[in-house]
């Protein structure tokens, strides 16, 4: 008499375990950035990085390795490397952003019209309220839950879609707040929706660039630091062009 098959009702059990995880993962991840942009200031503050902390504790409570949360020590080296990369070609890019004449007007946001309230945003709110926790939620745990699921294609396309969708609460004064890109959307209503909506496709498409990083450093270290970059690279030099254009 042959043995029974245990490994064959395990699969689909762990499909479901996966799919289930998943679920529980989006849906804290809607609920967070609810309670982060529509209730108080607090909130707004250490929302996002206790949910990411509570995520990546459930997950590791549910299985995910280190190595599939991107938090392995052995690619750290790797991840180091990449992020390097990474951040040299942002800050070129911003920096000829910045000087061209074109595209200057874009980094007028008025949040960052002093050099202080820069370098404070930049080295230590975006930091520790928005690059790690995010990165931590969405190249970390979402990313782990998802290649569990549906793997990489499924790591790609779903994880920068919510990526995208993620930025639609703080796309909301987006361009009231940007003189650039009023001008260029417009105002009133259909400029904020046209806003929102290339806010969703641009942060979706850099979602995928963060991911790509992800999957070919095996590191959070890499889109920890081409995120950074952005952000706070960016902030910096909407500082120096406010200074200079109001010199």
């Amino acid at each position: 008499m042959s043995e029974p098959d245990l490994a064959a009702p395990t699969r689909p059990r762990h499909k479901v375990h996966a799919y289930v995880d998943v679920a529980v993962v989006v849906i804290v991840l809607v609920g967070t950035n609810l309670i982060a942009h529509f209730t108080t200031a607090w909130a707004s503050i250490v929302t996002v990085p206790v949910s990411a902390l509570v995520l990546l504790a459930l997950v590791r409570r549910r299985g995910l390795g280190w190595s599939e949360l991107g938090l392995s020590p052995r690619n750290w080296r790797r991840g180091s490397l990449y992020a390097l990369g990474a951040v040299a070609l942002v800050l070129a890019v911003v920096a000829i952003g910045a000087a061209l004449p074109l595209t200057r007007p874009f980094f007028l946001a008025d949040r960052y019209a002093t050099i202080s309230g820069a370098l404070i945003a930049s080295m230590i709110v975006i930091p520790l309220q928005t690059v790690i926790p995010e990165e931590l939620a969405f190249r970390g745990v979402l990313y782990g839950t998802l290649d569990r699921a549906y793997g990489a294609r499924g790591v790609f396309a779903a994880g920068s879609l919510l990526f995208g969708l993620w930025h639609i609460a703080s796309s909301l004064g987006l361009t009231s707040g940007n003189r650039g890109l009023s001008a260029f959307v417009g105002g009133g209503v259909t400029g904020q929706i046209v806003g929102i909506l290339l806010a969703v496709l641009a942060t979706a498409a850099a979602g995928v660039v963060f991911t790509w990083l992800r999957h070919r450093s095996g590191s959070l270290l890499a889109p920890i630091a081409l995120h950074w970059s952005v952000n706070g690279a960016g902030a910096l030099a909407a500082a120096i062009v406010w200074h200079t254009t109001l010199s």
